[in-house]
């Protein structure tokens, strides 16, 4: 929840940036409003409004590729690996760049809602991973529980409860925080669960499909060594987050052991 939250308030003010930089904020609140509007509405409307935005911004990236590596402006030589690169500088990058990945496990956690999910989802995921490493290497090399928000709209058919609330948070987080700050503090939370969940996988019989114990420990390091390479400010904002949230629920759970 802290990771999705903070991603929703990063691209809305990563939006605001561009459109209209010296209101920033203004527009990042004003996106969010709207998408709340339409995901109160149902998820279809809200399906069909990703289809249009994601086609619409890889139009926009091609363009951009294409005029930047076609102007008589791009050289080879400004790809080249500065001198002042060092590893932190590298290991914070990555830490950051994550954040772009923060939806890729919309593929797994939405394999109730598709055909044939045994079949689907395995072919989806190199897919999806694939065509965003290329189309962010493409822009990079060109330009360098069961709670009270869990009740269904009786019409709409959504936890709009939860959409009213998420909303809120980030519409409060949009118009008041920076975009780099928000996308640290974003890429800490998904760090954070990508670490949970290769942890988790040490779980996982050979019945069950389970990896290589190679694979989920490098994975579950290079996490955490990625998330404390983040800005000193969004590691340690992250894990105060992600600290208050245990302690409630271990409170919760001494309270009501049930």
């Amino acid at each position: 929840m802290v990771g999705k939250t903070a991603s929703c308030a990063a691209m809305a003010l990563t939006l605001g940036t561009y459109v209209w930089p010296g209101q920033a904020h203004a527009v990042a609140v004003a996106a969010v409003v709207a998408l709340t509007a339409v995901n109160y509405a149902g998820v279809q409307k809200s399906a069909w409004l990703t289809r249009v935005i994601v086609a619409f911004v890889l139009a926009v990236l091609a363009a951009v590729v294409t005029v930047c590596l076609t102007g008589g402006t791009a050289h080879t030589a400004r790809l080249d690996i500065g001198a002042d690169t060092t590893v932190t500088g590298v290991l914070q990058a990555a830490g950051l760049l994550f954040f772009a990945f923060a939806g890729y496990a919309r593929i797994a956690t939405l394999g109730e809602e598709v055909r044939d999910p045994a079949r689907t989802i395995p072919r989806a995921i190199p897919i999806a991973l694939g065509t965003t490493l290329v189309v962010y290497t493409a822009v990079a090399v060109a330009v360098t529980a069961l709670t009270v928000l869990a009740a269904v709209h009786p019409r709409f058919h959504v936890p709009y409860r939860a959409e009213l609330a998420v909303g809120a948070v980030v519409v409060v987080l949009a118009a008041t925080v920076d975009v780099r700050g928000a996308i640290g503090f974003s890429s800490f939370g998904v760090l954070a669960y990508y670490a949970i969940a290769n942890a988790a996988a040490f779980t996982l019989t050979p019945a069950e499909g389970c990896p290589p114990r190679a694979v989920p420990a490098l994975g579950l390091i290079g996490c955490i060594v990625l998330a404390f390479a983040l800005p000193l400010a969004s590691a340690a904002s992250g894990a105060a987050v992600l600290a208050l949230g245990a302690a409630v629920y271990g409170l919760r759970k001494t309270i009501n052991p049930s």
